[in-house]
């Protein structure tokens, strides 16, 4: 088909990035901590804190960056058990490994979301949760951090792909003690690589700021209390996860286009998913009642259809131009827990390993048309057909 957009390139930075990035380029001032007041990257914090309604934000390398520094700003002792989604991305697990905590995995059911059941009775026994929105699939938030402050256990939001999401009208990534974001090329704001993390509490903030890399006085840059600081100077370790001001110059154009960017993709997501529920052979979960997704990519099921149908259709997708990822269907797929070696023993999670061998992924960025989405949505119907009709017509 001719008529497909270009399913990867991002949106193009602003023009007004331009301006302050040939300032920074003239003067070679890329390091957050050189000005005295006014970095860039500082204005970004203060900016995007203010645009989540958040007190506090520390611009870090990246989202898994951040993730690392909200547990190691929670204190918690090494070997300290982290209960995390089994469906979400290898870094998050890899961030429970380098903050010498263990990942618990719970399982995820077949819409994408945390299964409370067996999240429940895993909770009794770890002293942390890392809740991953994954794909920006909200689980179940209010019986989460019921469950969680019964037993006074903090809660960090992996929000990496949920910049804009609201549950009950608050943002996504402010409803736990800590949200961390990603602001790597494929996300809703593009610095290239990048992360943020946000919470109203001083002492975290002071704890993760001094760990980031703010070493000596450094941390007197910062928007936060001086008395959280001064008594963590020096008793910390430096990571030196810092975010430069040429990063934080191509972000910050950006945060005025968030709200366009958030309409825009919950329109493509919700124009594609209706029509591909037309499909006997796709399931699209919706949204549930508290949830308001800012999605930048698709997810939908397989149904009825062995593995061969499976990859016959990711083919047949393909060849018509449109790449599908199915999260199971792979040796090296960093989203499916089994390729997480790293951990050890695979654990037995039969819901998720199901559901990830039927789950289909694919991007549908923000700034596509409603006649882009169709050309998107008419391949799917058609290699989905190309490969099932012929199977119904011999059984009819």
């Amino acid at each position: 088909m001719t008529n497909l957009p270009n399913m990867h390139d991002a949106e193009p930075i602003p023009e007004a990035a331009r301006q302050e990035i040939d300032r920074l380029m003239q003067s070679g001032d890329l390091f957050r901590y050189t000005a005295a007041e006014g970095a860039p990257v500082s204005l970004l914090e203060e900016e995007f804190a203010a645009l989540m309604g958040a007190k506090f934000a520390l611009a870090v390398s990246s989202c898994s960056a951040a993730l690392f520094l909200a547990l190691k700003a929670l204190g918690l002792p090494r070997d300290a058990r982290v209960l995390i989604p089994a469906f979400t991305f290898a870094a998050v697990p890899s961030s429970v490994v380098h903050a010498d905590c263990v990942p618990v995995l719970c399982e995820v059911d077949d819409s994408y979301r945390i299964d409370i059941a067996d999240f429940t009775a895993k909770l009794d026994n770890v002293q942390a949760v890392m809740i991953s929105h994954m794909r920006g699939h909200t689980s179940d938030m209010d019986a989460i951090l019921r469950l969680c402050t019964e037993r006074d256990i903090p809660v960090i939001e992996d929000a990496a792909h949920s910049l804009g999401t609201r549950w009950d009208g608050q943002l996504i990534g402010t409803l736990g003690q800590i949200g961390c974001f990603s602001f790597q090329s494929y996300k809703m704001l593009n610095g290239g690589e990048g992360g943020i993390l946000l919470t109203d509490d001083a002492d975290l903030v002071a704890r993760a700021v001094i760990m980031s890399g703010a070493y000596e006085h450094n941390w007197k840059k910062h928007a936060v209390l001086h008395d959280a600081f001064a008594k963590w100077q020096n008793k910390l370790p430096l990571y030196n996860l810092r975010l430069s001001n040429l990063s934080a110059a191509v972000i910050r154009p950006q945060l005025p286009e968030l709200e366009r960017r958030v309409r825009d993709g919950r329109r493509n997501h919700d124009h594609v998913a209706s029509r591909l529920r037309q499909s006997p052979w796709i399931t699209v979960p919706h949204s549930l009642p508290k949830e308001e997704r800012a999605p930048d990519s698709l997810q939908f099921s397989l149904v009825d259809m062995d593995n061969h149908d499976v990859d016959a259709f990711v083919e047949a997708a393909k060849s018509l131009g449109v790449s599908i990822q199915v999260f199971g269907r792979s040796t090296d797929n960093a989203r499916a827990f089994w390729n997480w070696e790293f951990l050890g023993p695979v654990p037995d999670l039969p819901k998720t390993r199901k559901m990830l061998a039927r789950a289909c992924d694919c991007r549908l960025p923000a700034r596509l048309s409603v006649s882009d989405c169709d050309s998107v949505a008419d391949v799917i119907l058609s290699a989905i057909d190309h490969v099932m009709r012929p199977a119904v017509q011999a059984t009819a």
